[in-house]
């Protein structure tokens, strides 16, 4: 009977489907502002690689999933489907075949309004030979709907101390910017799912020059990448030329692109997607590789994919004064800001030669419930890294060379999805990470993940799940659950006890800690959203000199201090109408260092309003309050900017904040935005610090962004 059932609603939706065929399905363009709210806990750094994180999110809008293609571990990668939901939709497609429309996922076990609300951005529906029938790879590449070029320009109008005529210090003249305030960038980009992806970039930093000088490796800006990538040419999978990421198992050795960890999303964002080679077109100027790769199809079942990097990084080259020292050049480590802007920057430009190959292969079963693969990663440096001889760098890594080696798994036994990799890098250290995430009901998700970094484990592009920015020095146990008691109603929480068993820089003896969440998410309607969100969390860290006089008499020396912050977040999103949207948001947040120190406090205020004039104008614009006590209780708050753009400004002391933003649509090729920013501090006399100092009380920024789709 209940098969019965099921078959009439699925004859039902796909009689929809052939009756809605003929109406041309428009992807409406993503809410990246209330994905992010879904997806990330809490913005507490200005170091998480967010701009790589939206444009893995903008790649999968450019290029959607085809939902009639896809994988499971493609699906996995989108991290807006529990595993339930990807494995009856496997399921539907191997019982009736390819999908007619999107509209049949409502004929789906387990896809509701809202999920579907949430994927129709990223993905689509679309015959399995759709490329042979659209000619050749040329004309394909030129007839692409997303092929478009980027100009963008900005400037903060204000003189920063950078940009000042030098004065003399000690005989010598002070440091100073050489290039110019403006910051400029020209990227293109095509690209079509499953085909190809063509693209370059071109960026100049603000104070950064932009010169023709071959002999130092600059032609024009400062920051330039490119890449050229085909797919599903017979056996051969994906070849890569130019820029290109990689991201196999749990990211232990090789992750790049969409990694979020812990956040708001509890479940599904735990585990890493094994998704091979990708195209790069991020301007992050670190994080991605320079060669050529491949994978290909070795048997039915088995792929094998190669890879060779080479490139020149950042880094501070050392003489040694010792003669009896193992290298007589060295560095401390890798820089990775990015910036070429004074004399000193540029000395360090590109002065590390870095190798790296390797490959991966991995079976995946008929089924593709069951995948296991081989990971080894062999980098070589023209210069040995040497970190300083602090205690806490006693277990870092040292030399020219790393070989890692790992295993990954993943494994789907009805509602439970197995998966986890461990590593092995030079010098026997160890890295592990497990996990398992379980549809308990159609209402109850669970995540349970367990991992362990030795403190000498080296994973040099490695990402896995941790609470440290690298693996390495941690144990840890993360629970997640994600309830949905009744319609419209969702509950997620996360509790994550770790342990760092060695030094940490600002932590000088071992330590234990723990992050907890919880979020009440309620929608009244598919616009609207409102939720209310704590969260807790205990690092420890060593404390201020000045500090120390007022702990406990008893107390060990010297140890952490108990460094607790807690925080509260309160969201709102609805369109009033089809051509109004409103969001407010207010956030506050606490921090305590140390059990007998007192408490200091920021909170932000914001309030967004959104209006579609008509179809050529679109207007935006906020309103922010925000007091903050310290810069540690500084609030990150984020922006809606300019396509392809992020803006999260930390912000502390007390002021406001406003912002505007004009899109504009010239015609069907050209599409104009344009972006002012104020910030006014009160009690202030100056603004930043160092050579970003500006005298005075406002900060005003300007962006322009013209986009021509050919």
């Amino acid at each position: 009977m209940r098969n019965g059932l099921a078959g009439l609603v699925a004859g039902s939706a796909l009689l929809l489907s052939h009756s809605l065929k003929a109406q041309d399905y428009v992807r409406r363009a993503p809410d990246l502002d209330r994905l992010t709210q879904e997806l990330f806990a809490e913005i507490q750094s200005d170091q998480v690689p967010y701009e790589d994180l939206y444009e893995t999110l903008l790649q999968y809008y450019q290029t959607p999933i085809n939902l009639n293609t896809a994988t499971r571990e493609e699906l996995r990668g989108l991290l807006l489907l529990n595993e339930n939901q990807i494995t009856t939709l496997l399921k539907h497609r191997q019982e009736n075949g390819d999908l007619l429309s999107v509209y049949e996922l409502q004929s789906i076990e387990g896809y509701d309004l809202r999920t579907i609300n949430r994927i129709l951005p990223f993905v689509t529906v679309q015959s399995s030979n759709a490329n042979r029938s659209r000619g050749t790879l040329w004309q394909r590449i030129a007839r692409e709907d997303n092929n478009a070029l980027f100009l963008r320009y900005e400037r903060v109008l204000q003189q920063r101390q950078g940009y000042t005529p030098p004065t003399i210090y000690q005989g010598q003249p002070t440091t100073r910017y050489l290039g110019s305030p403006d910051k400029m960038l020209i990227r293109y980009r095509v690209s079509h799912t499953k085909d190809f992806s063509l693209g370059f970039s071109l960026e100049k930093d603000a104070g950064e020059q932009f010169i023709w000088n071959p002999k130092n490796g600059q032609f024009g800006a400062d920051y330039v990448s490119a890449h050229f990538v085909l797919q599903e040419r017979g056996r051969l999978k994906t070849l890569a030329l130019g820029d290109y990421q990689l991201q196999f198992g749990q990211g232990l050795l090789l992750s790049s692109g969409l990694g979020v960890g812990k956040g708001a999303e509890t479940i599904t964002t735990l585990r890493r997607s094994s998704l091979g080679v990708r195209a790069y077109s991020s301007l992050l100027e670190n994080t991605f590789f320079r060669g050529g790769a491949a994978t290909v199809q070795v048997a039915p079942t088995v792929q094998a994919t190669a890879f060779v990097s080479h490139k020149n990084v950042d880094a501070n080259l050392q003489q040694s004064q010792d003669s009896l020292a193992q290298f007589d050049e060295f560095t401390s480590g890798l820089l990775y800001t990015g910036f070429h802007r004074t004399a000193s920057e540029l000395a360090n430009r590109h002065q590390l030669q870095e190798t790296i190959g390797g490959g991966n292969a991995t079976y995946t079963s008929r089924d593709g419930n069951l995948a296991i693969g081989a990971t080894g990663v062999f980098t070589h440096y023209g210069t040995a890294l040497l970190k300083r001889p602090e205690p806490y760098n006693r277990f870092e890594f040292s030399g020219k060379e790393n070989l890692a080696l790992s295993l990954n798994y993943s494994y789907v036994y009805r509602n439970f999805l197995l998966f986890g990799e461990t590593a092995r890098s030079s010098g026997g250290g160890l890295g592990t990470v497990n996990g398992l995430l379980a549809s308990l009901g159609p209402q109850v998700d669970a995540a349970l993940l367990v991992r362990h970094y030795d403190a000498d484990f080296h994973t040099l592009y490695g990402n896995a799940f941790s609470e440290n920015t690298r693996n390495i020095n941690e144990t840890g146990v993360y629970l997640g659950l994600k309830v949905r008691p009744i319609a419209q109603w969702e509950i997620s929480a996360y509790y994550d006890q770790f342990r760092f068993p060695w030094l940490r820089y600002r932590a000088s003896s071992p330590t234990d800690g723990h992050d907890a969440l919880v979020r009440v998410a309620y929608s009244p309607t598919k616009t609207s959203l409102l939720y209310v969100q704590a969260r807790q969390r205990l690092k420890p860290r060593d404390l201020a000199t000045a500090d120390l006089v007022n702990i406990a008499a008893n107390r060990v020396l010297p140890l952490p201090g108990e460094q607790l912050r807690q925080s509260l977040l309160v969201y709102y999103n609805t369109d009033v109408s089809t051509a109004l949207s409103l969001r407010t948001r207010m956030q506050t947040s606490r921090l305590r260092d140390d059990t007998n120190l007192a408490w200091r406090s920021g909170y932000a205020l914001a309030q967004d309003v959104s209006y579609q004039l008509n179809r050529s104008l679109k207007l935006t614009a906020r309103y922010s309050l925000f007091d903050a006590d310290d810069y540690d209780t500084r609030q990150y708050v984020y922006e809606q900017d300019v396509l392809l753009a992020v803006s999260i400004p930390a912000l502390y002391g007390q002021g406001t904040r406003v912002y505007g933003i004009a899109e504009i649509r010239l015609n069907r090729s050209m599409t104009l935005w344009l972006r002012y920013a104020e910030t006014r501090y009160r009690h202030q006399g100056t603004i930043g610090s160092g050579l970003e100092t500006i005298q005075g009380s406002l900060r005003n920024e300007v962006k322009a962004q013209l986009r021509v789709k050919f």
